[in-house]
């Protein structure tokens, strides 16, 4: 009887750890789309701008690193989430 107990303990247990895994494989993924694609647009744009106006590259540049960086934030914090959802 408690054998049988166990065998099912441990099939939930391994259910449970591959919807787990699954959970956090969607949350990367699907939180990364979005900041991929916007820094993929940022970047053309202020490729697009220095193109049209070269003199004001740096300020440019600048603008776009900021964006780059705060987009990155995001996926970041998809990461930081999936990590939660995976360890705790």
């Amino acid at each position: 009887m408690s054998a049988e107990i166990a065998v099912e303990a441990a099939q939930s247990a391994v259910q449970a750890t591959s919807n787990t895994n699954m959970v956090v494989g969607l949350t990367i993924a699907l939180g990364s789309l979005a900041p991929a694609a916007a820094i993929g647009l940022i970047v053309s744009k202020a490729l697009e701008a220095i193109g049209r106006n070269p003199e004001a590259a740096s300020k440019v540049q600048t603008v776009m690193i900021l964006g780059v960086a705060f987009a990155e934030a995001i996926a970041i914090y998809s990461l930081v989430v999936a990590l939660i959802l995976k360890f705790v």
